[in-house]
């Protein structure tokens, strides 16, 4: 299949190499033309702008960083977009941005999808992802084949804007065990415990999650490197927050772990991975290390 892929960050390279590796065909557009070097090397076709990129494509998949990206990558393909084609954005985006793109798509006979992802690097790298899809019946099951060479779990949400509104509720879990990992480290540091030790103790029990297991050995060894930025997280937050002030819902877990990714930004850490947030709670604790 001739598969157009715009995007090719942190999350969006991997992906791409795992469709390539499938068999298929792959057209590359990044703005930044030097994140299309990997792919390129490894069989990808690069393009130097985005319609050119879709020009023919059977599906096109969008991994971009918010909201405006895609809406102004969206239309900057309408005038090369044909009926019968597939747009598959797996950015993460306010929910009725998703809703509207579709909207639009669908008057040209082009299918939408939103369909965020959770995972992380590893998981773009492994293609064990979990994929929230908003998308019509159809739309749905043309996708579903690439996108299970994509993630491990993909679940149909419902229509458009429902993959976006699944992945808000998803970061909601996420940045929550976050803080709570970060801030059970700090307290087995300060009351003299082996921090590693403690994550061996508690790690198999209730206290167990993705963020202790794969997050946690990373706070303790102080390495930021980016599975998911810090500026990417505060990104989706904000999301969150209009999501939660549309539906009056109160999330005031959500009000205190913004500000610890507000003040870790304020550190200088905004291009480190999201388990840069511990560096927050240990300034305000004056712990130095």
């Amino acid at each position: 299949m001739d598969i157009a892929w715009i995007g090719t960050g942190i999350m969006g390279a991997p992906m791409a190499r795992r469709l390539m590796r499938a068999g298929h065909r792959v057209r590359v557009y990044n703005r930044s033309p030097e994140k299309t070097a990997a792919p390129g090397r490894e069989g990808a076709q690069v393009a130097s702008t985005a319609a050119e990129a879709a020009r023919g494509a059977s599906v096109i998949f969008l991994m971009l960083p918010d909201t405006p990206d895609v809406e102004d990558v969206v239309r900057t393909l309408e005038p090369v977009l044909e009926a019968g084609q597939c747009v598959v954005d797996m950015s993460t985006i306010a929910p009725a941005a998703a809703r509207a793109l579709s909207a639009s798509m669908a008057a040209r006979g082009v299918d939408f999808l939103d369909a965020p992802v959770s995972g992380g690097e590893s998981g773009a790298i492994e293609g064990t992802l979990s994929i929230m899809v908003g998308a019509s019946e159809a739309a749905f099951a043309r996708a579903r084949p690439l996108l299970e060479l994509l993630g491990k779990s993909i679940t149909h949400m419902g229509p458009a804007g429902a993959g976006q509104m699944t992945k808000l509720v998803n970061q909601v879990a996420v940045a929550l065990t976050l803080e709570a990992t970060a801030e059970a480290i700090l307290l087995a540091i300060r009351g003299g415990l082996d921090p590693k030790l403690v994550l061996e103790a508690i790690g198999a029990g209730a206290a167990g999650s993705w963020q202790l297991s794969n997050l946690g050995p990373k706070i303790i060894a102080r390495d930021f490197r980016p599975g998911f930025f810090v500026k990417l997280m505060r990104k989706d937050l904000r999301l969150v927050s209009e999501a939660a002030r549309e539906s009056q819902t109160a999330l005031p877990g959500l009000a205190l772990v913004s500000s610890m990714f507000d003040a870790a930004a304020a550190l200088g850490h905004e291009l480190d991975g999201t388990q840069a947030l511990a560096t927050a709670l240990e300034a305000l604790a004056g712990l130095k290390r």
